[in-house]
């Protein structure tokens, strides 16, 4: 229906009907063709004091000027409130397009400020957000900015610090914070499928040394330590959020490019400001230690209850950290769901709570560090279809050097696959018309590639460079071909002409037969096989061309990524309610 109930409006968003006057600071109604964004009110002349803009790295400084009466909008009776004073005047913005919308299913309010601040108009409370937003230089443990063209890693992390007006009670006293929850981001370079790996807090692992900023502008090298909680990664001996981003590079072999660190008040504010956030549980809770207590079923939490919620680990399971990250990958799914509801989304006053909330209470690298770059992330991750985000869990062992079990240790036989699938953006959950067209795509590929005669290997002549991969990698090749796959005719040329972005086998047509063979010995997919020209040796015989990129893991281990995800493997998709157990 359009705002008038004439029946279905022309893609129109009942949302988009509403704008913001900036001269009265009243949402009013749009029947007709919207005109350009009205212009900001200018600081003199109008009759209300308008909030001093701050210093943006984004937006260069400049002022509007008064527009009077804005033709063909009229109030209508029982409209949606204009959203509260803010601490530094009345807030400005205007609506924004469907497609904006959709950054909020996406990044749980924090770019609600795509849609109160797309008009010229909202040039001082854009200001006023970038205020808001706190900022950590990580150096060179991020990316140091953004870019739309490649896959993108965000740690986002939850910490324990007492920070906050009501939250004496939790965490450790007077301790600087722990990455208590972390959670790796994976976006698809073609925005396909996304993957959110949790990482258990109790995992033993090893720091490296953190090149870390001190307030001075000076650059500290805080220690690594080896056989540590990875929670220590944060806060603990002057660590910042880039020490845990290099702990997830050791661990993983993922760079996360930017990061984003939440304490107690950020579940508070936010589940608030959306309304509150459905949740369910298979039996009744009553758990003194989180206050947790609810009834067996379906509950709407937000504020204290939804903080007890996901930091309770005495309700469910075994009731270790373990099962509380599958609880908090529940809640994470199910506050996706609400904030793409159309509740969320057409409530101008809670989309500014929601823009007001998530500023206040997340901290961020700078690369990421004001509101025009936290949209353009936004508008990459809205890119996702929910069906293919899927939250996983490292995959774990009970750490053997304990007799009582209170820490794990990484299950390498189920973690490195797992990893390889991220990496190689091989999504752990897909939709029917994805997985069939994909299916279809690698069959036809495998058919006219890699299935046929098979040339012995003592009748394969490889050349073999290095475009990419570690150093020493073509002699390592080399040494393992000769010596145990049989493929005497085999030399090392050194580096390639030019690096290449993954391993790859070029080869003549007639030289198929022994091309499948090498691609058999060396564990390589049909994407590596490149038909084409093939080089001469010194004596003017033919030989297939083998480049090893940054993908090569060594001779004998296969460079073909796994299409499914290891058994054991706990998981969670995003767009399926469950109930905790």
């Amino acid at each position: 229906m359009d705002a008038q109930g004439r029946g279905p409006g022309d893609d129109v968003d009942p949302a988009d009907q509403w704008v913001l006057n900036p001269q009265t600071g009243d949402y009013e109604l749009r029947l007709g063709p919207s005109p350009d964004p009205p212009a900001a009110p200018s600081p003199r002349g109008t009759g209300r004091r308008a909030p001093g803009p701050r210093t943006s790295p984004d937006a260069p400084r400049r002022t509007g000027t008064g527009t009077g009466d804005v033709p063909g909008q009229r109030r209508r009776r029982g409209a949606p409130p204009p959203p509260p004073n803010r601490r530094r005047g009345r807030s400005a913005g205007s609506g924004k397009s469907s497609r904006g919308k959709k950054v909020l299913a996406w990044t749980g309010g924090v770019l609600a400020v795509v849609l109160v601040g797309a008009g010229t108009g909202a040039y001082f409370y854009l200001e006023h957000l970038n205020g808001n937003i706190t900022t950590t230089d990580v150096g060179s443990a991020g990316a140091g900015g953004f870019s739309k063209d490649k896959a993108v890693n965000i740690l986002l992390i939850g910490t324990d610090k007492r920070t906050g007006e009501g939250n004496g009670g939790y965490g450790d006293k007077n301790s600087a914070g722990h990455a208590d929850t972390a959670l790796l981001l994976h976006v698809a370079k073609d925005r396909t499928n996304a993957t959110v790996l949790s990482i258990p807090r109790d995992l033993i692992t090893d720091i490296p040394d953190c090149p870390t900023k001190q307030p001075d502008g000076s650059t500290e090298v805080i220690p690594g330590e080896t056989g540590v909680r990875f929670n220590t990664s944060l806060g603990q001996e002057g660590r910042d959020a880039g020490c845990a981003m290099r702990t997830v590079k050791e661990l993983t072999g993922i760079q996360p490019d930017h990061f984003m660190l939440a304490d107690f008040n950020a579940v508070k504010t936010l589940t608030t400001a959306v309304g509150g956030v459905e949740v369910c549980v298979a039996k009744d809770v009553d758990d003194p230690k989180s206050h947790l207590k609810l009834s067996a079923g379906k509950h709407t939490l937000k504020g204290e209850d939804a903080l007890a919620f996901v930091r309770t680990r005495h309700s469910f399971g075994n009731q270790g950290d373990l099962d509380r990250i599958q609880v908090q990958q529940q809640f994470l799914g199910s506050l996706m769901r609400k904030l793409k509801s159309s509740d969320t989304l057409t409530s101008p006053s809670r989309l500014f709570d929601l823009a007001e909330a998530a500023t206040e209470a997340l901290e961020v690298d700078t690369g990421i560090g004001s509101i025009t770059k936290l949209k353009d992330v936004g508008m990459e991750l809205a890119k996702v279809d929910p069906k293919n985000i899927s939250f996983a869990t490292l995959p774990v062992l009970d750490n053997p050097a304990e007799r009582v079990k209170a820490t794990v240790v990484v299950d390498r036989a189920k973690a490195d696959p797992l990893f390889a699938m991220i990496s190689n953006d091989v999504s752990l959950t897909e939709v029917e018309q994805q997985k069939k067209a994909k299916a279809k795509k690698e069959k036809a590929a495998q058919a006219g590639l890699l299935k046929g005669p098979m040339a012995d290997p003592a009748d394969v002549r490889v050349h073999i460079y290095n475009g990419g991969a570690e150093a020493g990698s073509a002699q390592e090749t080399l040494t393992y071909l000769q010596n145990t796959g049989g493929v005497l005719k085999s030399s090392q040329l050194g580096n390639a002409p030019a690096d290449v972005s993954k391993t790859q086998l070029a080869y003549a047509p007639e030289q198929a037969d022994q091309a499948r063979r090498l691609a058999s010995l060396m564990g390589l997919s049909a994407s590596a096989m490149k038909p084409g020209e093939s080089e001469t040796n010194a004596q003017g015989l033919p030989a297939i061309v083998l480049t090893l990129g940054p993908d090569f893991k060594g001779a004998g281990a296969a460079m073909k990524p796994p299409e499914k995800v290891p058994e054991g493997v706990q998981k969670v998709e995003a767009d399926k309610a469950v109930c905790a157990e």
